[in-house]
Formats: structure tokens, sequence, C-alpha cells
């Protein structure tokens, strides 16, 4: 293994591990800040203080997800110089814009708003505090929109091209903005984001419900979870399905190691398990469906040709075990989070879902099963788009910086993964400790009286 090549795996290493770190909390505070818009649109309509204690809960813990998402992300943006200067040499005219266009729309309405959540409510008309609730849901959706639009550039280089010094130049922004990659891909990881909140919070509401404490709010929190999850994991498993439509066109060879096809099939079968046998290019222990399932899974047409892994010349290969089992990870736990979700959610119709202690468990096990799927999402993106870093057009080799040595990285590697960790237990724990102290009490609605329900009752509601 030679020096240049060491260090372009750890650089690998290091950008992977503190990537994944990063994302568990974008993808927490996308979601709550999504609920937490809701919530406080549901008090304002309904004046139910159950609602308000929970928004002020809530509000907590996604301020400290929000600190440290923002902590985990800053160094990020050194990699790109310290590591991978290659690639931002010539890919800035494309990603500098689009990371500019994040500071300017996403962290700006974040900043301005953020401080009117924590701060304004007593400051402020109570419409404009919900406007300041729907501006923090829209700044930390834009700025996943940039990285989407960003990440997708480089699965897909639509709308750009190369010119003769080895600089990527776009040749139009709308192309690159309204890639058809850009528009199932952003929605799946924002659908994601919801998905794992929901099923966070229905996990704390089941709980606290366990526990025999906080049952009115944790009622609604297993409910409220329960069924937005219902309704928002079949709508992302189409979107996962409509990825799938953009890596078989423009990412075969990806698509050849999520499937672990060997050779070209038309119509093509579904290998559901197996263990591929990289070296002798066969599966083993293969649980298959038939032709013409794969063909209708991968492209929607049971008549359509699927490329096999031995048209492509190896050197083009991703890993291929990364891929194949990390999908099926993701399929796996989204199929169960639905199946948890829907009937959750039918007992919660029938009065029945709190008298299932079985159920109740099983919820609040799976609280990490939303970041879980998402990273196994990502890592079957990133590490199947091997061995490219701009899909077809620049390889990871050729993004790193040169003269990079594996002692430098090494050191940095340790450095960031020994802080990280720190970070990532003492946030846990501050987290934790709010979570087992629960919501507290909501003072009385001052000036906001539904007149559909008495205040009398509203006094003792949520108690």
């Amino acid at each position: 293994m030679t020096p240049e090549f060491l260090a372009l795996l750890l650089s690998r290493v290091q950008f992977a591990f503190t990537v994944s770190f990063h994302i568990i909390f974008p993808t927490f505070t996308v979601g709550l800040a999504a609920w937490l818009c809701l919530l406080e649109f549901l008090y304002l309509r309904t004046a139910r203080r159950v609602y308000r204690r929970l928004f002020d809960f809530w509000l907590r813990i996604f301020a400290v997800a929000f600190g440290l998402g923002v902590v985990t992300g800053v160094v990020l943006g050194f990699e790109f110089g310290t590591n991978w200067s290659e690639l931002s040499r010539r890919t800035g005219p494309i990603q500098g814009p689009l990371l500019a266009y994040e500071s300017f729309t996403a962290f700006a309405l974040e900043a301005a708003f953020f401080g009117v959540l924590l701060f304004g409510r007593k400051r402020v008309p109570r419409w404009f505090y919900l406007v300041a609730c729907a501006m923090v849901m829209l700044g930390t959706s834009l700025s996943a929109f940039w990285i989407m639009v960003n990440n997708s550039w480089m699965q897909a280089p639509i709308g750009s091209h190369m010119g003769g010094d080895g600089i990527f130049v776009p040749d139009s922004w709308v192309d690159i903005l309204f890639s058809p990659v850009v528009w199932v891909r952003f929605p799946h990881m924002l659908l994601a984001s919801y998905v794992t909140s929901a099923f966070f919070v229905a996990a704390m509401g089941a709980w606290y419900l366990l526990g025999g404490r906080q049952r009115a709010q944790a009622r609604v929190m297993l409910h409220m979870g329960l069924g937005l999850a219902a309704v928002l994991v079949p709508v992302q498993l189409l979107f996962g399905h409509l990825c799938g439509e953009y890596v078989d066109k423009y990412q075969p060879a990806k698509m050849a190691a999520i499937e672990a096809r060997w050779d070209n099939e038309q119509p093509a079968s579904e290998v559901l398990l197996a263990w591929p046998d990289v070296e002798n290019r066969r599966n083993l222990y293969a649980l298959t469906l038939p032709a013409p399932l794969g063909s209708l899974i991968d492209s929607d047409d049971p008549a359509a040709a699927e490329t096999g892994l031995n048209s492509i010349p190896r050197a083009d290969w991703p890993p291929v075990l990364i891929p194949f089992f990390t999908f099926r990870i993701m399929v796996g736990l989204g199929i169960l989070m639905l199946a948890l979700a829907w009937r959750g959610t039918w007992l919660a119709l029938r009065g029945r879902l709190e008298a299932q202690r079985g159920l109740l468990w099983a919820t609040f096990l799976c609280f990490p099963i939303g970041w879980v799927a998402t990273l196994a999402g990502w890592f079957t993106a990133e590490v199947g788009r091997q061995p490219w870093v701009v899909y077809g057009a620049m390889r990871t080799a050729d993004a790193v910086t040169p003269f990079l040595t594996p002692q430098d990285v090494t050191l940095t590697l340790l450095m960031f993964g020994g802080i990280y960790v720190l970070i990532f237990a003492g946030g846990a724990a501050y987290i934790y400790a709010m979570l087992r102290r629960g919501p507290l009490p909501a003072p009385a609605p001052v000036g906001l009286h539904n007149p559909r329900r008495p205040l009398a009752l509203l006094e003792g509601e949520g108690s």
C-alpha cells in the first residue's frame, strides 16, 4: 500500500466519520422544526395547554441538537481545504455558489428567527411567533435543499461541463437546481428527517406511558408520532423507489452493486438476500425472485435490460458488499417502520394502543431506527458512487490534496474522533436528562381563549 493510497483511504474514513456524526443532528432538527411548527399551530388553533407544554419541551431539545449540528458541521468545510483541495479547486465554480446560497438563505432565516423562538414568546404577537416557527422550519429545509443540490450534482453532473483545464463550469443553473435527480433525492431526505423525528417523538411517548408518567403529553406524542409516520413512510418508500430509478439511469455500476447483479439480464431477476462473493463474481446462499421482477423494480418496465458488473471495467466497480447490505438494511427498516406505524395507528383509532405494552416497548426500542436507516441510505449512495467523486467525470483519487501524508490524516482523524465522541457524549447526556425530566408545566394561556373550549376546562388540561 503506497503512502498516497493510504492518505486517500484515511481521508475517506475521516470524512465518512465526521459527516456520519454530523448528519445525525441535521436529520433530527429538520424534522423537529416541522414538529414544533405543527405544535404551535395546534396550540393557537385549539388553545390546549398540552400542545404548549410539548412545544416548550421539544424547543429545548431542538436548541441543543441545533447547536450540536452547527459544531459538528464546521469541520466539514475545513476538510474540503485540508484533505480535498483538488475537489474544491476543480468543482469550486459549482459547489462554491451552492454553499454560499445555503448561507444567504437557510442560515439567514435560522439566525433571524431562532432567537424569536427562544426569547420572543412574550415580545411578539402570537401570529408572528407562528411565522417565526415556519421560518425556522423553512430555513432547516433550505439547508437540506442546498446540500442535496450539491450532492446530487456530484452524483449526476447535469448542467455543467469540464473545461480544458479540468475545472467544472456551470452551463445552466436551472438544470443544476431543477435536475430530476435533485427532485427525487431532496424529498427523500426531507421525508427521512420527518420520519426519524416522528418515530423518536412516538418512542418518547411510549417511554413515558410505560413509566406511568406525563400521560397527557405522552398520549399526544405517541398518537401523533405514529400517525405522522403512518402517512409519511409510504411516501418515503415511493421516493426511495424513484431514487432507485435515477441510480439505474445515471449510475449503472452502483445499481449492479446494490443488486449484486453480475451478468446483464433482460428481463432481470431480483436478489433479495445473498452473500456476494466478489472474487469469484457470484452470489452465495442467494434468495432470488424470478424475472421480470428485477426489471420491474429497478426500471418500472418488465422488459427492461439491466446492467451486470461483468460488463463494467473492474476499475469502475464500487465496493459491492457495503451498498448491497446497507441498501437492504435501509429498506428492511423502512418496512419495519411502516408495519409498526400502521399497527399502532390502527390500535390508536380504536382506543386500544395504551393497553398494548408489547407494542409500546417495540415503539420505544425503535427510537434510533430512523437514524440507522438514514445512515444506511447515505452509505449506499456514497460508497456506491465510488470510485468517482463526481460520477463519471472525476475520480476520488484525483480529488485528494497533493502531498498529503498518512501521518497528517491519522493525527487529524484521531483528534476529530476524540472531540466528536466527547461532543456526542455530552450532548446525548444533556438531551437524555431533559427527556427524563419531561415537559414542564406550561403557563396559563393569557389572552388565548377558544370559545368552543371553556377556559375553566383548559386550566386543568394536560396536568
